[in-house]
């Protein structure tokens, strides 16, 4: 087979190494893709959100097959585009990554179905907003109802903070049009935890669990990011939790969406938080998250295209998902200065120190080839994977690994997985 697949951080190349594992590929493209994926892959420059030009290049190659990375172009109906041409694509069509394009869709369609999740009220105005919040109890959560770069979540502790966020998302648009509405929901206390599932339709499948930490700084301190880093497993993750979400959240969720007329294929992410009266939905997200699929695609035994063929093909209840007994840790090099202000085009050493190393991986988010090497390229630059007997070792080798690789700017959190030491 021909695999094209489409996107270009860490999340993508995670993918990109599976399908170079399986059998059935001989071939794989990538659309932009980056420096690390070229080794994999051959990648042509085109954006993730020209649909018409990544059509053409997919009938130019003869794919047979395409996985759909990051949530814009899900949002915006990349899948319907490439299905209207005749091929064969992974992700959900337009109308069902709506459960992540819009926050209020989601929450509508939970509280439609009696799926656990935090009370909330939709805003379209500000005045209304501001109005809501003079009567409040904080802290309060704040998220944009469209689309934000993993960034559009304010928890704010005080009204004062929770009326700067309304101006910030609604009237000085820190995330353009995605703040055009908002919603406004209770805040909840407990673990998150982060489930990422296989779909077909009507069969759901999950996955390994995982945690990702969001805050810049460690301690959870600063802004959100896009994510600086994660792990696989999650303790907090137990069977009875499990049988719970399976009864109550997942099959619930997907059942939901094909009563809407809005069958879901492709990998539905629920980001739970564990509170005292049980599991609650935080969020959905209609793909893979980055850079959690950094740290469950390495622990899956399952050959990655039979999966998502079998979810394409409605055949999901064929598969046995498995994966290995072990955990995962990564962490992310980021530029000094990320979310806001960083440089570019820092020249990386240590590619080497990476090579033949069984259970290190290291996946590149934003990296370039220059005449001078290979160069960050944005603020999320490498994701520096390791796999241990369990979580303890694999944050030790994690972190090991980061010292094998260096650029100036050089930043990350020290604090990746360290509160799974004390569980």
């Amino acid at each position: 087979m021909k695999v094209l697949v489409v996107g270009g951080g860490g999340r993508e190349h995670a993918i990109v190494a599976s399908v170079a594992k399986s059998k059935k590929v001989d071939k794989i493209y990538c659309a932009p893709g980056n420096a690390g994926i070229e080794a994999l892959a051959e990648c042509e420059p085109i954006s993730v959100m020209e649909f018409d030009k990544l059509v053409a290049y997919a009938k130019e190659k003869e794919v047979d097959f395409t996985i759909i990375g990051p949530d814009d172009p899900l949002g915006a109906g990349i899948v319907d585009a490439f299905e209207k041409a005749g091929l064969r694509v992974f992700g959900p069509r337009q109308n069902a990554a709506i459960i992540e394009a819009s926050k209020a869709f989601s929450k509508d369609l939970m509280k439609k179905y009696n799926i656990p999740t935090a009370a909330y009220e939709t805003f379209d105005s500000a005045e209304d907003a501001m109005k809501y919040l003079e009567q409040s109890s904080y802290p309060i959560v704040l998220k944009t109802d469209g689309l934000a770069l993993g960034k559009g979540v304010l928890i704010c502790n005080t009204k004062e903070e929770a009326m700067d966020g309304v101006k910030s998302l609604m009237l000085d648009k820190q995330f353009g049009s995605a703040g055009d509405r908002i919603v406004i929901e209770e805040f909840l206390t407990g673990r998150e935890v982060s489930v990422l599932c296989y779909c077909d339709g009507k069969t759901i499948k999950t996955m390994t669990s995982a945690q990702d930490h969001k805050r810049a700084k460690d301690g959870d301190q600063g802004l959100n990011t896009g994510g600086m880093g994660t792990f696989s497993p999650s303790p907090f993750y137990t069977d009875e939790v499990d049988a719970f979400c399976k009864k109550y959240v997942y099959q619930p969720t997907i059942d939901a969406m094909k009563k809407e007329g809005r069958d879901f294929i492709g990998i539905l992410f629920v980001g739970l938080i564990l509170t005292e009266d049980g599991p609650k939905v935080l969020e959905y997200n209609a793909r893979f998250g980055d850079p959690e699929a950094q740290v469950i695609l390495p622990r899956m035994k399952n050959d990655i295209i039979d999966v998502m063929e079998a979810c394409v093909d409605g055949k999901l209840d064929s598969i046995n998902l498995e994966f290995e007994d072990n955990a995962a840790v990564c962490v992310v090099l980021a530029s000094d200065g990320y979310p806001q202000q960083y440089e570019k085009g820092k020249v990386i050493t240590g590619f080497e120190n990476f090579e033949g190393k069984d259970g290190y991986y290291l996946f590149h988010a934003a990296t370039k080839k220059t005449q001078d090497g290979i160069v960050t390229n944005g603020g999320r630059v490498l994701n520096v994977v390791a796999k241990g007997e369990d979580l303890k070792q694999a944050r030790a080798e994690a972190y090991e690994a980061t010292k094998w690789v260096g650029f100036a700017n050089k930043y990350m959190r020290n604090d990746i997985g360290k509160a799974i030491e004390e569980v």
